[in-house]
């Protein structure tokens, strides 16, 4: 693997998506992972199909796409982390690893000597990451975090989806797993951070990252608004609280987001959509008063907007600088030249497919080379390279081990 994270050795504990994407990041940082996971079953993850990957043959293999969505380029063991040897195992690991990532319960690892305390009496450099739903404080710390209760109770559903009086109105919540994405990501540059730090005094210490935390944190100018204001926000469909005109508007085909951001932009949107009369009248001469006359003016430019195809305006619109874009299916998405051009769109080895589809890292660095690796790995793949290489097990420690006897 090439990347800036090279010297960096992350044990993976985590599983499902917050801190497998984390670890992913790292991963294509440069950074190498060895994920421990559940003898006989693995990740969760793995079995949250159809559908699943395929086969250099085109069949179905035995992991499911989801699996492969956060895990590429990391090295599998199967360790019993409720037994005495699998334990000892762990321990051996964080000797040998600068990262520790868990998101178990409030608690859980306590049990079986692999919380903070525990592990960094082996490492005292040792950075351990804990992402669980409520954080390792206050009066919902024992509670399972899942990603849409997090939306939920973080307000997120309560900005998201059309008005109540609207067909299909009511509280959504968003098409991905956002809460655990986002806290994945936030996770990363916590990690890198405290990592730098124990590179400099050789001091490690605990990270604790919460869904719900992080995604009262990226409600961000909707946080602002209502505490600015002391007005809570209210659902409003694909409309922005503080831009006007900036949604989803019918066109004669189809839909498109027309996304005006200042008062030149809306001058250039009217003459160019043939409404000059528009950018003049005094109930729209600036977004000030756009916002207090949002409906009546989205009103007048859906009945021009109908009026001609979606490429059409979007070719028009975007050759004068006024930000607009089609609604892609994905399909279209990972055929559109942008996409193409940026190489989101790569292949890896995979065990069993020798040119598996993957969506590459967005980093891009001027510098510094990343290389998206292998794919996601199968069940248990690298046990050997992890009890041989990293750790340096005789054989007869090998066999100890495999009949459940301490080494």
């Amino acid at each position: 693997m090439a990347g800036p994270l090279t010297d960096m050795k992350v044990l993976d504990l985590s599983r499902i998506l917050a801190g497998p994407w984390l670890t992913q990041i790292l991963s294509d940082l440069g950074a190498e992972v060895w994920k421990v996971e559940r003898p006989g079953s693995g990740d969760d993850t793995r079995h949250w199909g159809p559908p699943y990957m395929k086969d250099d043959a085109g069949n179905d293999a035995e992991d499911s796409a989801y699996f492969q969505a956060a895990n590429r380029g990391k090295k599998s063991i199967c360790i019993d982390i409720r037994s005495a040897e699998g334990q000892q195992v762990v321990h051996r690991l964080v000797q040998k690893a600068d990262v520790v990532v868990e998101n178990y319960k409030f608690g859980d690892l306590a049990r079986y000597g692999l919380d903070y305390d525990s592990l960094a009496a082996s490492n005292p450099a040792i950075v351990y990451c804990s992402i669980t739903g409520y954080g390792q404080t206050g009066p919902y710390r024992e509670r399972a975090g899942y990603d849409m209760a997090i939306q939920a109770i973080s307000g997120l559903m309560s900005i998201t989806g059309e008005r109540q009086d609207r067909p299909g109105g009511g509280p959504q919540k968003v098409g991905v797993p956002i809460a655990d994405l986002m806290t994945g990501t936030m996770s990363a540059a916590a990690v890198i951070a405290a990592y730098h730090h124990a590179r400099k005094t050789g001091e490690g210490q605990s990270v604790d990252m919460a869904l719900l935390d992080v995604m009262v944190t990226t409600l961000a100018n909707q946080n602002m608004n209502y505490l600015c204001t002391g007005d809570a926000p209210r659902l409003m469909g694909n409309a922005h609280p503080n831009i006007v005109p900036y949604r989803t508007f019918q066109t004669a085909d189809g839909n498109f987001v027309l996304a005006v951001g200042n008062d030149r932009q809306y001058a250039k949107f009217c003459e160019a959509a043939g409404c000059r009369h528009l950018a003049t009248d005094p109930r729209y001469i600036d977004n000030a008063n756009r916002l207090k006359n949002r409906e009546t003016l989205e009103a007048e430019l859906q009945d021009i907007l109908c009026l001609k195809p979606t490429a059409q305006w979007i070719d028009e619109l975007s050759r004068l600088g006024i930000p607009c874009a089609p609604i892609n299916t994905l399909d279209q998405v990972f055929s559109d030249e942008q996409i193409r051009a940026r190489d989101l769109l790569q292949h890896a080895e995979h065990k069993h497919n020798a040119r598996m589809p993957i969506v590459s890292s967005p980093i891009k660095l001027s510098r510094t080379r990343l290389d998206t690796g292998s794919a996601a790995p199968v069940l248990n793949q690298h046990r050997d390279y992890i009890l041989d290489e990293v750790l340096g097990l005789s054989d007869d420690e090998k066999t100890r081990l495999a009949k459940g006897i301490p080494v």
